[in-house]
C-alpha cells in the first residue's frame, strides 16, 4: 500500500470528475465552475490514478460504468493507496445495487442520473466540508502526538498522575520527589504540550491517539 501525503487544507478544494463521456464532463465542469469550485476532469479511472494529486481537500465524482476500469475498481485501488477523499458515485437507475456496494466500501453518497444540479452541488459541498473537518481533526491529532512524544519518561509519569486527579504534593509522595520538582515537571508539561490550563492539559492527554 502506498502512503499518501497529508492533505493541505490551505489549498482550495477541488472537485475531481471521472467520466468517459465528454459531454458529461463538460457539463459538470461548467456547473461547478459556475459555483466557484475548482474542477479537474479525467476520462478514465487510470488517468485519475496516474495524474491526480490527493494531498488537497475536495471530492471525487466517479461514474460507475466506464470502459476498462469501472468505478468500483477505481475505488478499490484508491482504498489500497489509503486515499480517503470522499467519493460520490454517479449511477444509472439499474446501477443502484452497485452503488450500494460502493458505499459499503467507503463511498459517501451516490446520485442517479439524471440528477438535479442543485442537489449535486449541495452534496458535493457537504462532502468537501466533511473532508475539511476530517483533515483538521487528523492534523490536530498529529500535532498532539508530536507534542506528547517530546515528553520525558518522568514527565509522562507526572502527566498520568495529573490526569488521575492527584495534586502536586500527592504526586511527589508517589514518585519520591520534592514538591518543587513536581511543579517544575508540571510547568514543562504545560510548555511542551501547549496547554493553557489544567483542563486543557487533560484534554490534550485524552486526545492523544498514541495512548502514551
Amino acid at each position: 500500500m502506498r502512503d499518501q501525503p497529508p492533505v493541505n487544507n490551505k489549498t482550495p478544494p477541488v472537485v475531481l470528475i471521472v467520466d468517459d463521456d465528454d459531454h458529461m464532463r463538460s457539463a459538470l465542469r461548467r456547473l461547478f465552475f459556475s459555483e466557484g469550485l475548482q474542477v479537474e476532469m479525467y476520462a478514465s479511472g487510470q488517468a485519475l490514478l496516474d495524474e491526480a494529486r490527493f494531498d488537497r481537500p475536495g471530492c471525487l465524482l466517479l461514474d460507475v460504468k466506464m470502459p476498462g476500469m469501472n468505478g468500483l475498481e477505481v475505488q478499490a485501488l484508491l482504498n489500497e493507496r489509503a486515499v480517503d477523499i470522499p467519493t460520490i458515485f454517479l449511477t444509472g437507475a439499474s446501477d443502484v445495487p452497485i452503488a450500494v456496494a460502493a458505499m459499503r466500501a467507503g463511498a459517501v453518497d451516490f446520485l442517479e442520473k439524471p440528477y438535479e444540479n442543485d442537489q449535486l452541488v449541495a452534496r458535493v459541498r457537504q462532502a468537501i466540508e466533511r473532508h475539511l473537518l476530517q483533515r483538521n481533526d487528523s492534523a490536530e491529532r498529529a500535532e498532539i502526538s508530536k507534542r506528547m512524544s517530546s515528553l520525558t519518561p518522568r514527565e509522562r509519569e507526572v502527566l498520568e498522575l495529573v490526569v488521575a486527579g492527584q495534586t502536586s504534593k500527592e504526586i511527589a509522595r508517589v514518585l519520591g520527589a520534592s514538591h518543587r520538582t513536581i511543579e517544575i515537571h508540571r510547568n514543562h508539561l504545560m510548555e511542551k504540550t501547549g496547554a493553557q490550563s489544567l483542563a486543557d492539559l487533560i484534554r490534550i492527554r485524552l486526545s492523544d491517539s498514541s495512548g502514551q
